[in-house]
């Protein structure tokens, strides 16, 4: 298993509530590998603004992947989803994660994720799943043919109206029967809608769908900051066979900083035993 830290590209705004480290883009990538990162998952808003050759020779220059590529940066600047009510906001939202896909592919990311952009299903009224399965199938055939991988993560119920758990995660991933379609689970959103640390994990691996894991104490703060218990959840994690990647994708409390340099300690601490 390797560790990530969730950080922005350039043309994201620098108050984006859960990326981590400070500087520009070139010097966070230099942080991320000096505090001892693998890789960074990347928050954008308009990959085609940005120079993704030049990304990627930073990238190998740190000796870092592009662990995902995020697209929650998209709801945070634009206001848009998969399912918003605007047509235009959705039509928008459509065309971006495609963006996405082909950001992915250039800078070596596997990974695209889909929480909040996905929207909710009162946004597109009765029609709503039947609408996402179709956006899902299509995007999903798209990414499969750049072998990317899309992860779409269950959120509480504060955040979304569907799609809170893994087991409902599944369910929704077998009805849009897509291979390249699969989960991130992240440790945030497991403390408010399941009931066991590890169970989520091991349902997502025996289905061969855990595609990605996201890092957040139950107060989302660093790991060890508060109630999760990471060390079982990392023993699941290796007992099911998983060599993806952990990206911390938190508060950063008490700084950008501080926060990814505690997370990546906390974090090795646990892999190393």
């Amino acid at each position: 298993m390797k560790l990530s830290l969730a950080i922005q590209t350039s043309e994201v705004d620098a108050h984006f509530p859960f990326a981590l480290l400070s500087g520009s883009f070139e010097e966070k990538l230099e942080k991320a590998a000096g505090f001892g990162a693998q890789g960074v998952e990347l928050i954008t808003v308009d990959p085609r603004s940005l120079k993704v050759e030049s990304i990627y020779m930073l990238l190998q220059k740190n000796g870092l992947e592009a662990s995902a590529i995020a697209s929650g940066g998209l709801g945070f600047a634009l206001g848009v989803n998969l399912l918003n009510a605007d047509p235009e906001k959705a039509a928008l939202a459509k065309r971006r994660l495609f963006d996405l896909i082909d950001f992915a592919s250039g800078v070596g990311a596997p990974v695209v994720t889909i929480g909040g952009l996905r929207g909710r299903l009162a946004g597109a009224g009765s029609s709503g799943k039947e609408l996402l399965v179709a956006i899902l199938r299509e995007t999903g055939d798209y990414a499969g043919k750049k072998k990317i991988r899309l992860a779409l993560e269950p959120l509480n119920r504060y955040e979304t109206d569907f799609i809170y758990n893994v087991k409902e995660g599944l369910a929704f991933i077998e009805e849009v029967a897509q291979p390249s379609l699969g989960l991130l689970v992240d440790t945030y959103h497991v403390n408010f809608e399941e009931s066991s640390w590890t169970q989520p994990f091991r349902h997502a691996l025996a289905a061969g769908k855990l595609y990605h894991v996201h890092l957040g104490d139950n107060n989302r703060l660093p790991p060890g900051d508060g109630l999760i218990d990471f060390r079982a959840i990392v023993q699941t994690l290796r007992e099911g066979g998983y060599t993806g990647y952990m990206s911390a994708e938190l508060l950063p409390r008490p700084d950008p900083d501080t926060a990814a340099q505690r997370t990546l300690a906390y974090m090795q601490s646990i892999l190393e035993k």
